[in-house]
């Protein structure tokens, strides 16, 4: 799967206006915002998490964590964790830090942390730790149809 590629085709499909950007690697959200000149808190971190033999993805700004109770609250689990980047590659056919937002790309469920979504616009990795794309974050949240929820700390 070319996950850049599907973006794209997801995104134009949509009509969302869109901008692409090629870059040094950015594996963590702080090289990212630095690269990119946008605050780190536009950044969209995609995190792919297993939950009871589930996998899930929450996404939340580049300055944030998740709050694993929060979670697990949510999920109304007992057992909420990172996936392995083996596991996130066998998912996403992503390595960790090039994860784009869109569980509904992978067939996974999407919750999106609320504060993300102050931003005017959003910036993420598009499938690749050198390339960007940055959106309105209310059409990305038309696009992406997850589930809106607070689970940062």
């Amino acid at each position: 799967m070319d996950v850049f590629a599907e973006i794209k085709t997801m995104l134009d499909k949509h009509r969302c206006a869109y901008a692409v950007s090629d870059h040094a690697p950015t594996p963590r959200s702080i090289d990212a915002a630095r690269i990119r000149g946008t605050p780190i808190e536009q950044g969209a971190k995609a995190i792919v998490l297993r939950s009871e033999g589930r996998f899930l993805m929450c996404v939340l700004p580049g300055s944030q964590k998740i709050d694993f109770h929060k979670i697990k609250t949510i999920l109304s689990s007992k057992s909420v964790s990172l996936a392995t980047p083996e596991e996130v590659y066998k998912v996403t056919q992503c390595v960790t830090g090039s994860v784009p937002p869109f569980g509904n790309l992978f067939g996974i469920p999407l919750y999106i942390e609320s504060s993300l979504l102050r931003n005017e616009e959003i910036s993420f990795n598009a499938g690749l730790q050198t390339r960007s794309i940055t959106m309105k974050s209310e059409e990305y949240r038309r696009v992406a149809n997850g589930i809106v929820k607070e689970f940062a700390r």
